[in-house]
């Protein structure tokens, strides 16, 4: 195919629109021509993942846009970074490094983008329509934004967001375009209990077994009971596109693109249909479970970022107990949820029963927690993905309410009778 670009796109390419520019659309060109594009389509909003530091790189490609001059032309949010600036004393990586990471957001700012530091841009106050041609870089964000908002985007990466930031073009492919949204797997729910149904580990472990599975094709889930919440489907997404590429996925009856199993599926027969049995979904817990035995240092929750919702449910889990002395428990989140947190009064009660609050960042990705050497939990299959990769630290995954029984007894305590096979047909 050939890409054909209007006469802007030639003028922006030809530096007409200045160095930056013309930078950024040899970029988003050349991706458009490796996808088969056969145009470029305009972007009403953007969200950037290359603001977290990964090395002189990312850092050099940054300062090189901000020094052309490069400005964003539509309104771009920044994803997690490298350091909490609320909380600076949470630091614990190299100081050098964090100089460079922090010079990192600042040219980011400097072109003009939000100051947001969150994972989770969809908790914020404005965010795509329903149709909304974007560029979204970030794995969950991206998943969610298809998914459950209706949103348009492709899976950006590094670089590629900043790009279509500060030229306002994106390539028509991918999911952008009506043909490659449609569902050509059916995962059917079997019989669960009652109790993992409504266990905060579902949406988890069902995304793991679902990313393993589909690579990057479009999922549609069906068989679950209730019409599912956004942080439900949060989870479940962040998980699928982390153990595999999905990029959109969707559940019948509760994503906007699925109100029928036939709906999803565009009229057509499935490729495939995958029967979810108990015995699946506990054996993908199993494999993101590093840690063996009881042994416990750290409970690391929010991620991606916990909703205000989510940091409710862990306060009324929590029911006015302190965590155990000898267990460090981060609770990781946007600043947008904190105030409204601290708003209700829940922060200072966390803080006091002994519960650390990050902003900006994400503890896999930042160094942050005191003890790498025994192991932590977590309720996040994100979490428990990368973090013995990127920490060196053993991983325990399971439900909120396990974590925060087990933040209190200072111990590994787990249910496991919700893993037995039920007789509720889901």
């Amino acid at each position: 195919m050939t890409l054909h670009l209007t006469d802007d796109d030639a003028r922006r390419l030809d530096g007409g629109d200045g160095p930056a520019v013309r930078l950024a659309m040899r970029v988003v060109v050349r991706l458009a021509e490796a996808l088969g594009a056969e145009e470029l389509l305009d972007i009403s909003a953007a969200h950037v993942d290359s603001c977290l530091y990964h090395g002189r790189a990312s850092l050099d490609f940054a300062e090189r846009l901000a020094a052309d001059g490069a400005t964003v032309v539509v309104p771009t949010t920044l994803n997690a970074s490298s350091l909490d600036l609320l909380h600076p004393d949470l630091y614990r990586g190299d100081p050098e490094e964090g100089l460079l990471a922090r010079r990192l957001m600042d040219a980011y700012v400097g072109m003009g983008c939000r100051p947001t530091w969150t994972c989770a841009p969809y908790q914020l106050e404005e965010r795509p329509a329903f149709g909304e041609q974007i560029a979204w870089a970030e794995s969950n964000a991206i998943a969610f934004a298809n998914s459950v908002l209706g949103a348009r985007t492709d899976r950006y990466g590094d670089f590629v967001d900043i790009c279509a930031a500060v030229t306002g073009r994106a390539p028509a492919a991918g999911l952008h375009l009506d043909e490659n949204r449609r569902a050509t797997i059916v995962f059917r729910l079997g019989e669960l209990t009652p109790e993992l149904y409504t266990s905060s580990l579902l949406p988890q472990v069902l995304g793991t077994l679902v990313g393993s599975v589909v690579g990057n094709r479009v999922p549609v889930i069906d068989g679950v009971p209730d019409p599912p919440g956004e942080d439900w489907l949060k989870a479940l997404g962040s998980a699928a596109a982390s153990a595999g590429s999905v990029g959109m996925f969707h559940v019948v009856g509760a994503t906007p693109e699925a109100p029928t199993l036939e709906v999803a599926l565009g009229g057509r027969q499935p490729d495939e249909v995958v029967v979810v049995r108990p015995d699946d979904l506990r054996r993908t817990r199993d494999l993101l479970t590093t840690a063996v035995g009881s042994d416990l240092a750290t409970v690391s929750l929010g991620t991606p970022h916990y909703s205000v919702a989510e940091i409710g449910r862990f306060v009324e889990a929590l029911a006015g107990r302190n965590v155990h002395p000898a267990v460090d428990v981060y609770i990781s989140t946007g600043r947008g949820v904190l105030d409204e947190v601290e708003d209700r009064g829940w922060a200072e009660g966390l803080r006091s029963a002994g519960v650390t609050i990050v902003t900006d960042t994400c503890t896999y990705v930042t160094p942050i927690l005191r003890e790498t050497s025994r192991p932590a939990m977590t309720d996040s299959a994100k979490w428990a993905y990368y973090a013995p990769g990127n920490l060196g630290v053993d991983v325990v995954l399971a439900s909120t309410q396990e974590c925060v029984e087990s933040a209190v007894a200072g111990k590994v305590v787990l249910d496991d009778a919700i893993w037995t096979e039920g007789h509720f047909d889901g």
